[in-house]
């Protein structure tokens, strides 16, 4: 079969300066003409690529920002008998959260190569993830057993979720090159974002009117905000040009596994299943501490808040760094420094509501951070093939996947026996965050401090290895 050659020639000094796309006759568009610089909107600047940021961003809020709040629901089910009686509901019900976005970061080695080798299939993707998070939110409205909640508000909201992202992050290859960085902090402060707006909005919202009115509230203005922003959520190439399966992306998925035999790859691998084994902890348990604390609702609520809001300033400030200096160097600091915090401001200082929002704040900053480094590990591994970024993004999701699904069940089984019995007696003065509780959270403030110190010396070693075989980019001069 014909073959047709597609010149881009990139601007702004992109480390893009010339790539050669081959693509089949199925790829191109039967027009005789061909897609050249002059006829696609600019990378790194102009209304396409900053509208299509923006438009990321909230999709992001509420792919991710949802389930990494849910601890605020968590407290009301714990609390309302009709869940709490139900069988394994002490283990079942704080899975939900932790298994939706558990199924979406499993799920990028495979939705990333596919959304990569059908690129005619990603609108259509976008849409019926849509589709699948307003069913997903209005179903679990009307659930009435832990399997329906599990199945709705967990894994029906992660196949919406998985659908709405991966078309995403493969166009945020396609608009952003030297500021790539810039781009994945902001998307990734969305995140935050929605962890920061969430258990603001929700905790009076779920005082004045019940779980399942919540839900299906929640379901229309997430299908709202979807149906207004996935128009600009398109690639930088004219769809019409962009056809059939992509036999440049099969090929380079194929030739292009040379990276698994990079060791960098692998320690970033590493680094990234230490780092999410504790990662998700503190999201999860945070609240019930406030509440060990007697705290009101609303303070426990108030503390997660600070805790995401920091992320926001920690994802774009670390993607932002990494456009310009070694992400092992930024990674050794963010992780020794997050595991100082989780021993000290958590294991020791958070005994008041002063603390905890302390111990929130320096947490969002330093952990919320770390996903935003990817790009600066993947740049000199991939060479800035967005189909091979993608695919090594799939693995790395799909590391941080496991330990999300992971860290709930060990954390769950470090607490005691009756851990979700709140005290009727208040805590001591001065009662260290370790003895809170008749020490209910010592187990789990030592796990997720001493898996940070875990994967800071894995990364001091991926450093030692990126000194010896140093990649061509040279983050000081960018």
């Amino acid at each position: 079969m014909a073959t047709s050659e597609v010149e881009l020639t990139t601007v702004n000094n992109s480390p893009l300066t010339s790539l050669n796309l081959s693509a089949n006759h199925n790829d191109v568009a039967s027009s005789p003409q061909h897609i050249n610089e002059t006829s696609l909107a600019p990378v790194d600047s102009g209304f396409g690529a900053w509208s299509f940021l923006a438009a990321a961003s909230c999709i992001e809020m509420i792919v991710w920002g949802f389930p990494n709040a849910y601890g605020v629901f968590l407290i009301k089910y714990l609390d309302d008998p009709h869940w709490s009686s139900q069988r394994q509901a002490s283990f079942l019900l704080p899975l939900v959260g932790p298994l939706s976005s558990g199924i979406m970061y499993c799920a990028g080695p495979i939705t990333y190569p596919l959304v990569a080798r059908y690129p005619r299939h990603r609108r259509t993707c976008l849409w019926l993830g849509a589709v699948c998070v307003f069913a997903s939110l209005l179903g679990a409205s009307y659930a009435r057993s832990i399997a329906a909640l599990v199945a709705l508000q967990g894994a029906l909201y992660a196949v919406g979720g998985v659908l709405l992202y991966a078309p995403t992050i493969y166009y945020m290859s396609e608009w952003f090159v030297a500021r790539r960085g810039l781009a994945s902090g902001a998307i990734d402060a969305g995140t935050a974002l929605g962890g920061l707006l969430l258990p603001l909005i929700l905790p009076p919202l779920l005082n004045k009117y019940d779980t399942p009115k919540m839900l299906r509230s929640l379901g229309i203005a997430e299908g709202i905000v979807l149906v207004l922003t996935l128009p600009f959520i398109r690639g930088r190439p004219p769809e019409s040009r962009v056809q059939g399966p992509s036999a440049r992306a099969h090929q380079a998925n194929t030739a292009g596994r040379v990276y698994t035999r990079n060791k960098s790859f692998w320690i970033v691998i590493l680094v990234t299943l230490l780092q999410g084994l504790a990662y998700f902890t503190p999201l999860l348990w945070l609240s019930a501490y406030a509440s060990s604390l007697h705290l009101s609702s609303n303070s426990a609520s108030l503390a997660l808040a600070f805790l995401n809001g920091a992320s926001v300033v920690g994802r774009l400030s670390m993607g932002i760094l990494s456009d310009r200096f070694n992400p092992w160097m930024l990674a050794s600091v963010t992780l020794l420094s997050t595991a100082f915090s989780v021993f000290v401001l958590w294991g020791v200082l958070s005994y008041t509501f002063t603390g905890i929002v302390i111990y929130g704040i320096a947490y969002g900053c330093l952990a919320g951070g770390y996903s935003s480094l990817w790009t600066g590990f993947v740049r000199p591994i991939a060479k800035d093939d967005p189909t091979m970024s993608t695919t090594i993004f799939g693995f790395l999701m799909l590391s941080r996947g496991i330990c999300n699904i992971l860290s709930t069940p060990i954390s769950t089984a470090m607490q005691p026996s009756q851990s979700y019995t709140v005290s009727l007696q208040a805590p001591s003065h001065h009662e260290i965050g370790l003895k809170l509780a008749g020490g209910q959270y010592k187990k789990v403030i030592i796990y997720a401090g001493t898996c940070f110190v875990a994967a800071a010396a894995v990364v001091a070693v991926g450093w030692i290895v990126e000194r010896r075989h140093p990649s061509s980019i040279n983050f000081s001069r960018r």
